[in-house]
């Protein structure tokens, strides 16, 4: 094999930093295990424009949240001309986008929560009261960024009072959030890679529910069912709603599509193109029940890297 240069881009300026430093290394080793040669680039310490002079013949990357998944970093890699692994620009930043994203599904019969978004430019808490009250939305609601990752930002709201001071709270560091139904049931995640589904996991948080710690520490114990306990019926239908999804919305490489199981049908809370690759990550978890090694997983990704997508 031609040892091709592989720039692995990892880091990164967003709240998902140390988790994309995580994945970015876990990623280097099985790229080298691979026999490829391999440089790193972190958008905090180098300009984006810099990536041209390292002349790489891949980029992978390994950036998670703001400017890694939301098409910044592809644009940059777009106008490199480099080939790069996952999805491309608009993908993205419609994935990304919970609001557009949310259109999509509704547009292409993907059942999401009931939502509605707000900015902080017109907020009104009379006007918002009005609307939850008209439109029929039933508590606990959940109250959360329209672009972040990792569960940052997600609050899940009992009442008006605990909906009205997270509002305010979150308005301090976010201009647009999204309000929608909180749904129980089971917590199921389905990998997609290169079109085909690769399988379904349930969680069971111990914590209120799957956030940030319950998916990033062991001291947290989230138990990880693989498969997840669904019927085969079930089963089936969700890993098609996920591909269907990745399809839509023309996605490349890896995704993960959060879903919520609950009265026999199934919620599409989101899709995240860019899926963590720690030890605890879901997508390597799913891989390994279908017998596809980490470092079999990465040469996947590398080959399929592509420009114009």
């Amino acid at each position: 094999m031609t040892k091709k240069k592989i720039l692995v881009v990892l880091g990164g300026n967003s709240k998902e930093r140390e988790i994309s430093i995580k994945t970015g290394k876990a990623c280097i080793s099985a790229i080298k295990r691979l026999g490829y040669k391999v440089e790193t680039f972190d958008p905090k310490i180098k300009s984006f424009f810099d990536i041209k002079k390292i002349k790489p013949n891949i980029i992978f990357n390994a950036l998670h949240g703001e400017e890694g998944e939301d098409g910044y970093a592809q644009s940059f890699f777009e106008y490199s001309k480099i080939p790069y692994t996952h999805s491309g620009v608009l993908s993205s930043m419609n994935a990304m986008n919970k609001i557009v994203s949310k259109k999509i599904f509704i547009k292409n019969e993907i059942k999401t929560p009931k939502f509605i978004f707000i900015k902080k430019s017109t907020y009104d808490f009379l006007k918002l009261k009005i609307i939850l009250k008209t439109k029929k939305f039933k508590y606990p609601l959940v109250v959360k960024p329209i672009n972040e990752g990792s569960s940052i930002g997600v609050k899940i709201c009992k009442d008006l009072k605990t909906l009205k001071k997270d509002v305010y709270y979150l308005f301090k560091s976010y201009d647009e959030l999204i309000i929608e139904n909180f749904i129980a049931g089971q917590e199921i995640q389905v990998a997609v890679l290169n079109g085909k589904a690769l399988g379904a996991i349930e969680l069971k948080p111990k914590r209120k529910f799957y956030d940030f710690k319950a998916k990033y520490l062991k001291s947290a114990k989230t138990d990880h069912i693989m498969p997840a306990n669904l019927s085969k019926k079930k089963y089936y239908e969700v890993l098609k709603i996920a591909e269907k999804t990745h399809k839509v919305l023309k996605c490349r490489g890896v995704t993960r599509s959060d879903f919520k199981f609950l009265k026999n049908k199934f919620y599409l809370l989101e899709i995240n193109t860019q899926p963590g690759m720690t030890d605890l990550s879901l997508v390597p978890e799913i891989a390994s029940y279908k017998k596809i090694s980490f470092d079999r997983l990465i040469e996947k990704l590398i080959l399929d890297a592509s420009l114009n997508k």
